[in-house]
């Protein structure tokens, strides 16, 4: 959102000034004339004009795209000889001279790059022979030496950034500020679009499960229900009203992106306790969970629609009863929860389909909205997991990371 983009602009501008006057830890350099203060003051002047252009760069994240931007524009601002950004394993970008040997997607090869990525430090390389340009026999790199810095995202290193230069020797003072402050800028920068990100899947999860609540398959369905109960049962029909506008309530007015194991099962058999009105004795709610789990924090509508998706296109298109099943248990620091059903299962060639995005959304909030959020609050690792037999019925893994930095925010 703009107001948003706005925020951390400010919030990046005012943080540099900080960032780049502040004690680092860096190699010991006597204090030097004038001159070196204007050049240092040039530094944060490139660093700031970086943070303009990288912002809305690196809101989509960092993938071999946006490094090879980010890349040309640190370069080009703070003309080093060449710029380099990896993740963890490999080359995301690799702009400036002696860039055809150094191509994106080789896996990190330098000792000095490993080294920043396991222990979150800078590292400066004073000679070329560090920069494993040797190991091209035909290779006449004109690199000398380099800075080495991490890139985070809630103090996690998930990357680096790498400033060349022809000289040998250690750099000057004033590129190694340069090279911190635009590593903390770039971090800065890509956990605000995480943020922004997690926002924008919380605020989509709502306006779905607002549409899953008025769409007419659910809520015409409901309310002829109600129409019918009234005829017969006036008691019943004011209990089904009221789990009606409790549903809503609960579904729109939750504050924040985590609530508690017990306020999501509270929604869940509230909605069931609807859907139970217009099925009857078809459907069944069981819940295999120990009650010292209910007070972890679990990502907000994250099992609901796992349960809606059970109901809709498990067991009301099944020729007889059916049931839904809630498991969950500890193991070692997660929290492991399973969602099955015995109802009709899903068809092989769809089951490969259901989680990508925008395919499962006709459940509410759907399936790949949930495994997009599970993925990007806690790492790739922590998607959905789906296991499903045609005429059988389908199981759905999902595993919540106790303690996480994410439930801290």
């Amino acid at each position: 959102s703009r107001w948003l983009a706005a925020a951390a602009l400010t919030a990046v501008n005012l943080s540099l000034f900080f960032l780049l006057r502040q004690p680092r830890l860096e190699p010991y350099y006597p204090p030097e004339p004038a001159a070196e203060n204007a050049t240092i003051e040039s530094a944060l002047e490139s660093t700031l004009r970086i943070a303009n252009e990288t912002l809305p760069v690196l809101r989509r994240g960092l993938n071999e795209d946006t490094a090879k931007k980010t890349a040309e524009i640190i370069q080009k601002i703070s003309e080093m000889a060449a710029v380099a950004i990896t993740d963890r394993e490999k080359v995301l970008a690799f702009i400036g001279v002696g860039c055809e040997k150094h191509q994106p997607g080789e896996q990190i090869l330098t000792e000095a790059t490993k080294q920043v990525v396991a222990t979150g430090q800078m590292k400066i390389v004073p000679d070329t022979n560090a920069l494993n340009c040797s190991r091209y026999n035909s290779c006449e790199c004109p690199l000398g030496s380099a800075v080495i810095v991490p890139l985070k995202n809630r103090d996690e290193v998930i990357g680096t950034l790498k400033l060349y230069s022809t000289s040998h020797g250690h750099p000057p003072r004033h590129i190694v500020r340069l090279a911190s402050g635009i590593a903390q800028l770039l971090s800065m920068q890509m956990e605000l679009a995480e943020l922004d990100r997690q926002a924008q899947l919380v605020t989509q999860a709502r306006l779905e499960a607002l549409h899953a609540q008025i769409n007419p398959h659910f809520f015409f369905n409901t309310i002829n229900t109600i129409v019918m109960y009234s005829r017969i049962d006036p008691e019943k029909t004011r209990q089904l009203l009221i789990h009606l506008a409790e549903l809503f309530r609960k579904t729109l007015k939750r504050p924040g992106p985590f609530i508690t194991f017990k306020e999501e099962l509270e929604c869940i058999e509230t909605y069931f306790a609807l859907e139970e009105a217009r099925f009857g004795n078809k459907i069944r709610l069981v819940k295999d969970i120990d009650e010292s789990l209910l007070h972890y924090e679990i990502p907000v509508l994250s099992i609901q629609p796992l349960v809606e998706n059970a109901v809709r296109h498990g067991l009301s298109p099944k020729l007889g009863p059916g049931t839904v099943t809630i498991s969950a248990h500890l193991k070692g620091r997660e929290l492991r929860i399973t969602i099955s059903d015995d109802g009709v299962g899903i068809p092989p060639h769809r089951l490969h389909e259901v989680l990508k995005p925008g395919v499962g959304s006709g459940n509410g909030v759907g399936l790949s909205n949930v495994n997009e959020r599970f993925k990007s609050l806690y790492g790739e690792d922590y998607g959905l997991k789906i296991q499903s037999k045609e005429g059988v019925g389908t199981k759905i893994s999902l595993r919540i990371p106790l303690h996480h930095p994410a439930h801290a925010k």
